[in-house]
């Protein structure tokens, strides 16, 4: 039996505060000094003067309750970010592999332990920033090849004693981007492997759907187009129709990627993906930013139509995009489109607020114009499409029936300055550790800021070390093998303290 996070209450809570985000009608509204019950792990009243019982009340004060925030693309891992920041062109960094580290046999950089505890780290962070369903995600640079099944049965027991809210399955691929000596681009395939990893991940999904009461759900997370050969994706799309479960596929996310597919397919990666018969309508696309007819591919052609037509959704992931100069062109065009757009952090912090106010000024810089989104559309696909998405009009929104995954964030912070609106000053001036409190599936897994069981600076310190060690290996897997010092550059030169 998994381990589960604290114990319900008994009977109903009722929680106030100055707002409430409620869900009325199909679309969200703010309550003024609102009411939210839930009995169980289900919300039963969403509004004022709530006419029933209740074993206890809880008030919120000057906060906003609102409904879990959706992660379609969460961050398990310890982010590299850091090391790409400064340091490019990435495959001279260690981001894509060298001919030479293929044949001598990629190895694991982490050890099952490393890998449970980075995951756990990366739930509880996710916890304290408002996430309350996510759909995990980590670099397969440093693996032998994809994920296996043992490190995500670990992070099953993770979620579950976390209380966490996921979507599992481990990466797989039949091919990897290679760096020749030359220095050109090329994907190195290993199809029976890859095929066999896909074996895997359908006995994962079937082991493991609806484990914890529910709590854990299951998807099938082929890696990035361009390391997929067809025969990968077709088997994929087969048993995703037949388990109903999502399939979260990378899709143009890089003018790499692109050409790569095109060379090798004749066909923009949508455009190839359609001709085999690959979509569902729970098919998820981080990134959807390099596009035809878009500021980042000139080529004409139809692949956001590909994606509409087919009910696919775009996983926008603005601040990953954003720092490595990228942007989706743009939020409200896919919109008035009619795309399916959610939301993922993809990066550290996980902070979707962050994610939120940096996808609000992107999407206003690449239109040109103030009007092209308000807060509200981003804070829709935070919730409410993410929920649909997943096809989950339980969660995303409170509303009697909806789960009770429940957050509060406080407005009373010396930072937040004046309030005229709830939402837009959540995305002007908020953080993600603005969220005191987190409510999921009817169990208060962090109060105060604090997840119970979580040792934050202790698993800090871990994380760091373990961050350093992998670092220390980066010459194995960098083309030309160069030392650690010419990898990662420093922003300023470093004067060492004398030994002792």
């Amino acid at each position: 039996m998994m381990p589960q996070a604290v114990s319900r209450p008994e009977g109903r809570t009722l929680l106030t505060a100055r707002w409430v985000v409620g869900h009325v009608g199909g679309r969200h509204c703010l309550f003024e000094h609102g009411e939210v019950v839930y009995e169980g792990n289900t919300i039963v009243f969403v509004g004022h003067g709530f006419p029933g019982e209740v074993a206890r009340r809880i008030d919120h004060g000057q906060a906003l309750i609102g409904p879990g925030f959706i992660d379609l693309d969460a961050l398990s891992d310890l982010d590299t970010t850091i090391l790409a920041f400064d340091n490019q062109p990435g495959w001279k960094k260690g981001r894509v592999w060298p001919r030479s580290y293929i044949e001598a046999g990629p190895f694991e950089m982490y050890t099952r332990e490393e890998l449970a505890f980075q995951k756990a780290h990366a739930f509880a962070g996710l916890i304290r920033n408002g996430i309350t369903t996510a759909l995990p995600i980590a670099s397969l640079f440093y693996r032998a090849w994809g994920e296996t099944p043992e490190e995500f049965a670990d992070a099953a027991d993770a979620a579950a004693r976390l209380g966490l809210r996921v979507y599992l399955g481990p990466a797989y691929r039949t091919g990897n981007q290679v760096v020749e000596p030359d220095g050109t681009l090329n994907t190195y395939y290993d199809e029976a492997r890859g095929l066999a990893e896909l074996d895997e991940a359908i006995r994962f999904c079937e082991r493991f759907e609806g484990a914890a009461g529910g709590l854990i759900r299951t998807m099938l997370s082929p890696d990035r187009i361009e390391t997929c050969t067809a025969e990968l994706l077709r088997r994929t799309a087969a048993a995703a129709r037949a388990m109903d479960v999502p399939v979260r596929q990378h899709c143009c996310q890089s003018k790499i990627e692109y050409d790569l597919v095109l060379k090798q397919h004749g066909m923009s990666p949508p455009e190839w993906m359609e001709s085999l018969g690959y979509f569902t309508d729970k098919t998820l696309l981080p990134h959807g930013t390099f596009v035809s007819g878009s500021r980042n591919i000139a080529r004409p052609g139809r692949d956001l139509e590909i994606f509409r037509n087919h009910g696919a959704t775009i996983v926008h992931c603005p601040l990953v995009s954003g720092r490595h100069g990228n942007v989706i062109d743009h939020f409200g065009r896919y919109r008035a489109m009619g795309l399916r757009v959610g939301m993922g952090t993809d990066t550290s912090p996980s902070d979707m607020v962050m994610n939120l106010q940096a996808g609000i000024m992107l999407a206003r810089v690449a239109a040109g114009s103030v009007d092209a989104v308000r807060s509200e559309d981003y804070y829709d696909a935070a919730t409410i499409h993410g929920a649909d998405a997943l096809g989950r009009p339980d969660l995303g929104r409170l509303q009697p029936g909806a789960k009770a995954d429940i957050t509060v964030f406080d407005l009373d912070r010396p930072h937040g300055g004046q309030l005229i609106d709830p939402i837009q000053t959540m995305l002007l001036t908020g953080h993600g550790r603005d969220f005191s409190s987190v409510i999921i599936d009817g169990r208060l897994v962090m109060a105060d800021r604090v997840i119970e069981g979580v040792d934050e600076a202790a698993d800090n310190a871990r994380a760091q070390a373990q961050f350093e060690r992998l670092m220390a290996q980066y010459p194995q897997r960098t083309s030309g093998h160069p030392p650690v010092s010419e990898i990662f550059s420093a922003s300023y030169p470093v004067i060492r303290a004398p030994a002792r």
